[in-house]
């Protein structure tokens, strides 16, 4: 027999379910949620309730056909929700992710997996990153699926890990093992303004991302930007060669050069970034008006940028630019073109932030499909940019990058949100 909210959730999300090309079903598939903690506004929030409520898609509220059976939470702070959304949607804490993943039984008893290791109070190391212990939970994971000779499909939040060694580990250990892994953010997929790609095979030569936030955080996301996009380009993805991070005067000198060849970044680019932004500050009393050199000084306190190039020769640049955008812009040259083209990426407020709808919609692909709808090598890789770019900055200097030799092919279908 199904209880009430089972029959409810089945019936609100068939058509839905008919729109991601699956079947409607009255028996739940059952999903674990390892996070560090939940809270309001934390990734657990963000994620894992969309799973326990449904999300907004396609102009029709979707109830995913799963169940939230098991949760392990890491840290709980003072306004700890975990606790409240147990009681409420009748899955079970447990003390440990063996367990999670076993419901407190013997054996692998769950037919998905919520990795959520952003948020809590984790000690940063030397070159300024937060040691979240991804990595450490994805051991246990897998531990349990080694021991049990069970898989099921893991969606893994932002980074793999701030160690490199460590991210390339775990894609290695999902191939080992063959389960489906996913991983990443919500800018790949949410709405872009204009609807646009990279067009797929097309003669990219340099792409600029105008975006805010700081590092070990915002990065991550303006350079998974980037790289959702640069993966589509002619050849596919080759990997990175070398990065340089630059921080504060050192970024208006390079600006000052007016293209990637002379130490900076296309300008021509980058104000097709300004020129797509919905936040671009503005002096008092203008509602309108492009920035001076002068103003964008005075107004971005603390600038940061990465420039790189990958294998093939594409060039990069990701700017963190706090007090002139509070957005994600990118622009993007391909050659025989003279104009560049550019888009937005559109983050919907808070406390709605339907974008994670949009990341959670392609987790719940996989966790239906049993396919990643793309691959875990663009988080492999943008992990690592992170990572390599944090260690430019603490050496003030550029760094060659042997290890980020990561290939891969994109799908050419788009993944992004477009309804």
């Amino acid at each position: 027999m199904i209880d009430r909210r089972t029959f409810i959730g089945a019936l609100g999300g068939g058509s839905a379910l008919a729109v991601l090309g699956a079947e409607p079903t009255t028996k739940p598939k059952r999903l674990a949620v390892v996070t560090t903690e939940w809270r309001y506004r934390s990734h657990a929030w963000h994620m894992a309730e969309r799973f326990l409520t449904g999300y907004p898609l396609n102009g029709r509220w979707h109830r995913p056909p799963f169940q939230v059976v098991s949760a392990y939470v890491d840290q709980k702070p003072e306004k700890d929700l975990s606790g409240d959304r147990a009681r409420e949607f009748g899955f079970k804490i447990y003390p440990t992710i063996a367990e999670t993943l076993r419901q407190g039984g013997k054996s692998l008893a769950v037919d998905g997996v919520l990795l959520i290791g952003e948020h809590g109070d984790y000690p940063l190391n030397e070159i300024g990153q937060k040691m979240y212990p991804r990595y450490q939970f994805f051991k246990q994971i897998t531990d349990v699926f080694r021991e049990d000779k069970r898989t099921a499909p893991v969606f893994n939040d932002k980074h793999l890990s701030w160690k490199f060694e460590w991210a390339k580990e775990m894609v290695a250990t999902a191939r080992e093992l063959k389960f489906p892994f996913l991983a990443g953010s919500s800018l790949p997929v949410t709405w872009r303004m204009p609807s646009i790609d990279l067009p797929y095979d097309a003669p990219a030569e340099e792409v600029v991302c105008v975006a805010m936030g700081a590092v070990d955080i915002y990065d991550f996301h303006a350079l998974e930007t980037i790289q959702c996009m640069a993966e589509r380009r002619k050849g596919g993805e080759t990997g990175v060669k070398w990065i340089e991070a630059l921080r504060g005067d050192a970024v208006w000198q390079a600006m000052a050069q007016g293209n990637f060849a002379r130490g900076g970044w296309d300008a021509t680019l980058f104000e097709s970034c300004l020129s797509r932004s919905h936040t671009l500050r503005q002096p008092e009393s203008f509602s309108h008006r492009y920035p001076t050199p002068e103003q964008i000084r005075a107004w971005v306190k603390e600038p940061v940028a990465y420039r790189f190039e990958y294998n093939d020769g594409l060039k990069a640049t990701m700017l963190l630019m706090n007090g002139l955008v509070d957005d994600f812009n990118i622009a993007w040259r391909v050659r025989g073109q003279a104009e560049p083209v550019s888009t937005l990426f559109q983050l919907p407020p808070n406390p709605n932030v339907v974008y994670s709808a949009a990341l959670m919609s392609k987790a719940e692909e996989m966790f239906r499909t049993g396919k990643a709808p793309y691959p875990v090598e663009r988080t492999l890789l943008t992990s690592g940019l992170v990572a390599a770019g944090l260690q430019s900055l603490a050496q003030k200097k550029r760094l060659e990058t042997p290890h980020l030799a990561v290939s891969y092919t994109a799908p050419q279908a788009s993944q992004f949100f477009q309804h």
